[in-house]
């Protein structure tokens, strides 16, 4: 398919903030009639995430308070990709680091764009198996606990609201479709 016609082509670029791992642009853009247009978004390192599955048919959760929307989110383990680092590093960091899980199989499952309309952030998605506890080992500035869930219950949590992490609910997607062996993944 050829898109030629709906590209938008950089103008001019300015960052109007730049903070710890995020950073605010303000772009003006040329749009596919000729007429000038500013984009303002955040330009995100990108994450992983990670749905580790326990032998006894389990997912690992978090519960963690999130400032930004105020309350405490049941979601999955993620987090953001340091400097260089390979996706499926940092979803082995985050496992291991957040939760105390390490795990001997890992399969890809996929990527995806959490916020296309101010974000450029990708979230690689992870499934773990043959988990191993060991000691978590949090940053200074993060509380969270950790808990695992039958998966029966945790996509009964999806449908009822208690979840409404859109990472946490998009990921359920790839968990049905695993579960009902319509996603074949690549173990390794």
């Amino acid at each position: 398919m050829n898109d030629s016609h709906l590209y938008e082509t950089l103008v001019a670029s300015s960052t109007e903030y730049q903070g710890h791992f995020l950073t605010l642009k303000r772009d003006t853009v040329r749009l596919p009639n000729g007429q000038n247009a500013s984009r303002e978004y955040v330009q995100h390192p990108g994450a992983a995430v990670v749905l580790a599955l326990s032998d006894d048919g389990g997912i690992v959760l978090e519960r963690q308070f999130r400032y930004p929307v105020g309350r405490t989110m049941l979601e999955l383990p993620a987090g953001k990709l340091d400097a260089g680092e390979a996706p499926l590093h940092c979803a082995q960091r985050e496992l291991r680091e957040e939760t105390g899980y390490t795990a001997t199989h890992w399969a890809y499952a996929g990527q995806m764009h959490l916020a296309i309309g101010y974000s450029s952030e990708v979230l690689h998605i992870y499934f773990a198996q043959g988990l191993q506890q060991q000691a978590r080992q949090l940053d200074e500035d993060e509380f969270l606990d950790v808990y695992t869930q039958p998966i029966a219950e945790f996509l009964q949590d999806c449908d009822a609201g208690r979840v409404t992490d859109a990472k946490s609910l998009s990921c359920a997607y790839y968990l049905l479709r695993q579960q009902a062996g319509i996603l074949s993944l690549d173990w390794q």
